[in-house]
């Protein structure tokens, strides 16, 4: 089982003119840890189950720049982005970009979307549910196509272009993985397993319905559901001295007897290096055992 560092909280103790030294702080130290994943928001207002729109936000691509710069080992990604933020063709080279700097460790986290305040908020389009479903699948479709040999026109629902060309490509091949984030059973696994390498699910008494649905999915496609990364989302709390540890463990036990490869989620206390120290020493090391 691997853990993901979800950095999903930014107002810290030092405030704007700190985050340059916490956030390279928290990416060494994530990647001294042996955290498999570290992941940022793609949101322009901080969501309500971390605290008010008012709390600082950095934009997520720019940062994972930022953070592939500080570290060597971990994968970096969006959990997830909001399918109508960005043209798929901005989208696809971004990707590109970060893996090329970061030496293949970029992973592409995308969904329909969901946040119409922060959406109305800024001026963007925030499109119906239908019309977000089908812009994402013309966005993987369209990613997929660029991320291949050849500069082919490319056809979708929304979304047309005349030549895909993109130089330099990932160093991933064939492509960077794709996490498609949700846990919508009819739309959004059928598009995992059409068209996804990683799936992350929120956790709840219904996960083995879920992966069961996704397999059935995977079946009718003819995918082999082996292939997908499962991944859940979990709150990363130790407790203010580690009481919450075994806790912790018993959870991520319990969603790797169910079939999850990796658990990513905010780990209370972060900016304090001490926290993921305990990490590296009291969890990563069972958590792998998993």
């Amino acid at each position: 089982m691997k853990l993901g560092l979800h950095l999903s909280q930014q107002t810290w103790p030092n405030g704007p003119s700190g985050f340059r030294t916490d956030l390279a702080q928290v990416a060494r130290g994530a990647d001294e840890a042996g955290f498999g994943y570290l992941s940022v928001m793609d949101h322009f207002f901080q969501i309500q189950a971390y605290g008010p729109p008012e709390h600082d936000m950095l934009e997520g691509w720019t940062t994972l720049g930022f953070l592939a710069a500080h570290t060597s080992r971990v994968k970096l990604l969006t959990l997830v982005s909001g399918v109508h933020y960005r043209h798929p063709g901005l989208l696809a080279k971004t990707a590109t970009t970060l893996d090329v700097l970061s030496g293949g460790r970029a992973i592409l986290g995308i969904g329909a979307g969901w946040n119409e305040e922060e959406s109305r908020g800024l001026g963007f389009r925030f499109p119906p549910l239908k019309e977000r479903f089908e812009l994402l699948e013309d966005t993987l479709r369209y990613v997929r196509q660029m991320w291949a040999d050849g500069a082919e026109p490319f056809t979708g629902n929304h979304v047309t272009a005349e030549r895909l060309l993109n130089v330099p490509q990932p160093l991933q091949r064939p492509h960077p993985p794709i996490m498609i984030g949700g846990s919508g059973e009819k739309k959004t696994l059928r598009l995992v397993a059409q068209y996804g390498d990683l799936c992350n699910l929120l956790p709840g008494p219904d996960l083995q319905r879920k992966l069961d649905v996704l397999k059935q999915h995977c079946e009718d496609v003819g995918r082999d559901y082996a292939e997908i990364t499962k991944t859940a989302a979990v709150r990363l709390d130790l407790g203010e001295r580690g009481e919450k540890t075994g806790a912790l463990l018993d959870e991520l036990g319990r969603l790797a007897d169910l079939g999850f490869h990796a658990a990513t989620g905010w780990a209370h206390g972060v900016p304090d290096p001490a926290v993921l120290e305990r990490f590296a020493t009291d969890v990563i090391p069972a958590a792998d055992r998993l």
